[in-house]
């Protein structure tokens, strides 16, 4: 858990440093972030752990000992087992209640910290909002003492309707910030303000009036009142679905489903009314309105052998009106199922990534006891205790287990592959291999008997060499 905390705190450096923030603060964060961590550090211990403790008791000869006394390795792995589903029972209650609780305190902590100080929480080359005040500033470089000296500083400034009204442009810019005021002050050097003139009549606001004025030095005053007055217990509300329990996430699941479904619905109604097609099996009302026209008298109309037979009654011009017409409507049919595509992909996005998390609660729970059947026997097999090859062994089982986990939560949120798939893999991988060692290390066998293989080899080999020489 250590080794992890410190990687998350370098993730998180550039929000906690240069804060002004107390080690209470800190800590809180820090506290925050730690049940999401479990995810990765609980398997890895349940693994290690067991490899430790089993190599431990196979190099000092104890399980030697058991056996004399009648013990088996099942016997001796009974009480652990149980143990183990406990664990893993918690495991789950712990990744549906306390890691979701705790990833929305996190996410709403660090939202929070990164208000406190906006002049230091500048960003270069980027475009950053200052809440409350309606700006929004652009830096080139920062340099000096705390950052406070700006080189090429853009600023648009927003009026009461949120439209961007001021332009300013400077050379070179600096904050002078006073510790006992709710106020900062940007000094400008050597730039130029624009402003959009807002007129009362129709006619001069067509010509689009504005005003230009450049200056040497310009001091702006910042009311930072509603920014600096930040509540770091304030809680954000969020839609992740990393942030819900698997009862939020059945419901979600089936709303998203069924609005996804409205949507395809809606979507296929517009375009095949647009195209004249029957919307029968979707519509009820269209259902009604071809019933409708089902009882119309025909029969004394013309029938129509094929579309050349329908445009050749028809005058040329009509004909050419004809074809644009149905043109158009092929055009506008595609633009808006292009403009549709990305909102349904990001729907569907959001369906696969519940689904996922979903199952990852189950599929985390489950990891442990699988991982414990890999680890114990293959302990009882290598007979070793210690932090030397165990820990090697188990960090590299890890490590595959981890990156299989990685690479297949990735294919899945992007739709590549079920998201079942994506979240049970990594378990299911690691099951035969857990079988497998528990069986060898039940029956008293290596890791892996090289006899049998090295007897086929020469069999083979003899084979083809009495082939060969006759």
């Amino acid at each position: 858990m250590a080794i992890f905390i410190f990687q998350m705190i370098w993730l998180f450096i550039d929000n906690l440093a240069g804060k002004g923030l107390d080690l209470w603060v800190i800590g809180k964060f820090i506290f925050y972030m730690i049940p999401d961590l479990t995810e990765k550090v609980l398997p890895l211990t349940v693994l290690l752990s067991s490899i430790l403790t089993f190599g431990s008791f196979a190099e000092h000869y104890e399980f030697a000992a058991m056996k004399a006394s009648g013990i088996s390795l099942q016997r001796s792995m009974r009480s652990l087992i149980v143990l183990v589903s406990f664990m893993g029972l918690f495991t789950f209650y712990f990744a549906n209640e306390v890691i979701p609780a705790a990833k929305k305190k996190s996410y709403s902590l660090q939202k929070n910290i990164a208000k406190v100080k906006p002049a230091v929480a500048i960003a270069e080359g980027l475009f950053n909002d200052f809440e409350g005040t309606g700006m929004n500033i652009h830096v080139v470089d920062k340099y000096g003492e705390d950052d406070r000296m700006l080189q090429g500083v853009t600023i648009h400034k927003k009026d009461n309707t949120g439209r961007n009204n001021v332009l300013i442009k400077a050379t070179t810019g600096e904050f002078i910030n006073d510790p006992l005021s709710n106020h900062i002050q940007l000094l400008l050097h050597d730039g130029v303000y624009y402003e959009n003139i807002q007129t009362k009549g129709i006619e001069q606001n067509k010509k689009h009036p504005w005003a230009q004025a450049k200056f040497d030095t310009y001091r702006l005053l910042i009311d930072l009142s509603e920014v600096y007055n930040v509540d770091l217990d304030e809680s954000i509300d969020v839609n992740s679905e990393k942030m819900k329990n698997i009862f939020r996430l059945q419901n979600d699941i089936d709303s998203i489903y069924q609005n996804n479904q409205l949507m395809v619905e809606a979507l296929t109604n517009n375009i095949r009314g647009r195209l004249g097609a029957p919307l029968t099996y979707l519509n009820p009302q269209a259902q009604e309105a071809e019933k409708l026209a089902s009882d119309i008298d025909t029969s004394s109309v013309e029938p129509v052998a094929s579309m050349t037979d329908l445009l050749s009654r028809l005058d040329d011009y009509k004909q050419v009106h004809l074809y644009g017409v149905a043109q158009n409507n092929i055009t506008n049919a595609l633009t808006t199922i292009q403009n549709k595509k990305e909102e349904m992909y990001f729907r569907y996005k959001i369906y696969q990534a519940h689904i996922l998390e979903l199952h990852k609660k189950y599929a985390l729970a489950l990891s442990c006891i699988v991982l414990f059947f890999v680890g114990a026997p293959l302990g009882a097999i290598i007979r070793k205790g210690g932090l030397g090859l165990p820990l090697i062994i188990a960090v590299v089982l890890f490590l595959t287990y981890y990156f299989l986990g990685v690479f297949t939560y990735n294919y899945a949120k992007e739709g590549n592959i079920h998201p079942y798939l994506g979240a049970w893999l990594p378990t299911m991988v690691m099951l035969p291999l857990g079988v497998f060692l528990t069986y060898r290390a039940t029956h008293d066998q290596g890791l892996l008997s090289m006899g049998p293989i090295i007897g086929t080899m020469e069999q083979w080999w003899n084979k083809w060499i009495k082939q060969k020489t006759t």
